[in-house]
C-alpha cells in the first residue's frame, strides 16, 4: 500500500498535469500585460470557473434530442435545441426538464437518478423516465432525449454497448412507429416500443448476474477462499441493487395499472379528437401495460431467488467455518489435556529425583513403585480429561444434555 502511494506521487511530481499545459501559456500572458505576479491557485479558479460557466451555460440553453415523425422517420439526429424553443412548441414547462438535465450533466457517478423511473402526461404528451431512457411521446412524434454524449463514467466497452442498444432501440422504434393500419395508436407503439427496449436491457443483465453468480457459487463449492468470498460480496451488492431498480419500474407499472384516470390520460389521439375516454374505457393500453407488468414481476422474482441463493450459501459458509474453528479449538484442548496428563507423571517423578532423604531411595523396589504411580496418575487423569471433552462435544438442539451435565 505504502509502496502504491509512493509510487503515485512519484508521477504526479514527475509528470505535469493537462491542465498546467493549456493554463500556463494563459498566466504568462496575463503576467507579461499586466506586471502583477501570478497567484499560485489561479489555474485552479480559471480552470473550475471555465467549466462551471460552460456547463451551466450550456445546461440552461440548449437540450439534445432525436425526433421521429408519424411515418418513423428520424427527422433530426442528436441535435441541440433551445430549451425555451422546446418548450413552448410543446406545451411543456421548466420542471418537466429537471430530472433530464440532472440525468444529462451528472455524469457516471448518478446512479441514483438511473434508478428512479416515471411516466409522466401531460395535456398532449406522455414524458418517461425509464432506465437510460428519457423520451416525450405526442400523437404524431417522438423525442428521445440523447444523454449518452454528456455522459463521462465508464468506459470505452460500456460506451460502445450503450451505442449499439441505443441504435437497436432507434430502429425497432422506427418500424413500430411506420407500421400504418395497425390497431394501436401512434402513442402506444411508441410505448410499446420503450416497454420492448426496457424489459430487454433488464433480461439480459439479469442474465449477466445468474451467470457470474454461478460461477461464483461453484468455485466456493470446490474451495472457500477470501477472493471468491470478495467476488460474492461485491456480485452481492451489484444483484440487490439490480433488485430496486427492477422492483421501481414494476412497482410504477402496477400503480398506473391501478390508475383509471391515468390510463385515460395515456390515449392522446382520442384526446385531441375531442374524444376523452373516461371510466374503464382503456383496454388497449390497459392490457399492453399489465403484459410488460408481468415480464417484470418474472424478472423480480428470478432476482429474488438469487438473493435467497446468496444469503443460503453465506449461511452454509458460516456453519463451515465455525465448524471449522470448533475443530481447531477441540484440537487445541486434546493437546492440552495430553500435556496436563503428562505433567503430573513429571511431577512424581521430580519428587522422587529430588536430592533429599526418604524411604522410597532405601527400598528396593523404589524407581518401580515411582514409574507405577506415575503411570497410574498419568492414565486417571487422561481418562478424565478426555471423558469431559467428550460431554463437552455432544451439542443438542435443547440444551437438555448440558444442563443435566452441570447440574452433577
Amino acid at each position: 500500500m505504502i509502496q502504491r502511494v509512493l509510487q503515485r506521487s512519484t508521477v504526479a511530481v514527475s509528470t505535469p498535469p493537462v491542465w498546467r499545459l493549456l493554463v500556463l501559456p494563459q498566466r504568462g500572458y496575463a503576467s507579461k500585460n499586466t506586471g502583477a505576479k501570478p497567484s499560485r491557485d489561479e489555474p485552479y479558479s480559471d480552470l473550475f470557473l471555465t467549466k462551471s460557466l460552460s456547463n451551466k451555460s450550456f445546461d440552461s440553453g440548449f437540450i439534445r434530442c432525436t425526433t421521429f415523425d408519424n411515418h418513423g422517420t428520424i427527422v433530426h439526429h442528436g441535435k441541440d435545441i433551445r430549451k425555451v424553443e422546446f418548450m413552448k412548441t410543446h406545451n411543456l414547462v421548466a420542471r418537466d426538464f429537471r430530472k433530464i438535465s440532472r440525468h444529462l450533466h451528472a455524469g457516471g457517478n448518478s446512479a441514483f437518478f438511473d434508478m428512479v423511473p416515471s411516466i409522466v402526461t401531460r395535456s398532449d404528451s406522455i414524458l418517461l423516465n425509464l432506465l437510460n431512457v428519457r423520451a416525450m411521446i405526442k400523437k404524431d412524434m417522438v423525442a428521445i432525449f440523447d444523454s449518452s454524449s454528456y455522459s463521462t463514467g465508464g468506459g470505452r466497452g460500456s460506451r460502445l454497448n450503450e451505442s449499439r442498444s441505443q441504435s437497436m432501440f432507434f430502429k425497432d422504434l422506427s418500424e413500430r412507429l411506420a407500421i400504418q393500419g395497425d390497431e394501436l395508436p401512434y402513442e402506444f407503439r411508441a410505448m410499446e416500443a420503450v416497454l420492448v427496449h426496457v424489459m430487454t436491457n433488464l433480461t439480459t443483465e439479469m442474465n449477466v448476474h445468474i451467470r457470474v453468480l454461478q460461477n461464483i457459487l461453484n468455485g466456493l463449492e470446490d474451495n472457500i477462499d477470501r477472493v471468491r468470498l470478495r467476488y460474492l460480496l461485491i456480485e452481492s451488492k451489484k444483484i440487490a441493487q439490480f433488485h430496486q431498480k427492477v422492483l421501481l419500474i414494476r412497482d410504477l407499472l402496477n400503480d398506473i395499472i391501478d390508475n383509471d384516470d391515468e390510463l385515460n390520460d395515456f390515449h392522446l389521439t382520442d384526446i385531441l379528437k375531442g374524444q376523452p375516454r373516461t371510466g374503464t374505457d382503456h383496454a388497449e393500453i390497459e392490457f399492453l401495460l399489465e403484459s410488460y407488468y408481468k415480464t417484470s414481476d418474472e424478472i423480480v422474482q428470478t432476482v429474488q431467488n438469487l438473493k435467497s441463493q446468496i444469503k443460503t450459501t453465506e449461511e452454509i459458509i458460516n456453519m463451515v467455518l465455525d465448524s471449522n474453528r470448533n475443530e481447531l479449538m477441540l484440537l487445541g484442548l486434546k493437546f492440552s489435556t495430553g500435556l496436563l496428563s503428562t505433567g503430573i507423571a513429571l511431577y512424581v517423578s521430580a519428587l522422587y529425583g529430588m536430592n533429599l532423604e526418604n524411604f522410597i531411595e532405601e527400598c528396593d523396589g523404589g524407581f518401580e513403585l515411582v514409574v507405577v504411580v506415575g503411570s497410574v496418575l498419568f492414565v486417571a487423569l487422561l481418562l478424565f480429561s478426555v471423558n469431559k471433552l467428550k460431554n463437552l462435544q455432544k451439542v443438542t438442539m435443547t440444551g437438555v444434555h448440558r444442563e443435566g451435565r452441570f447440574k452433577k
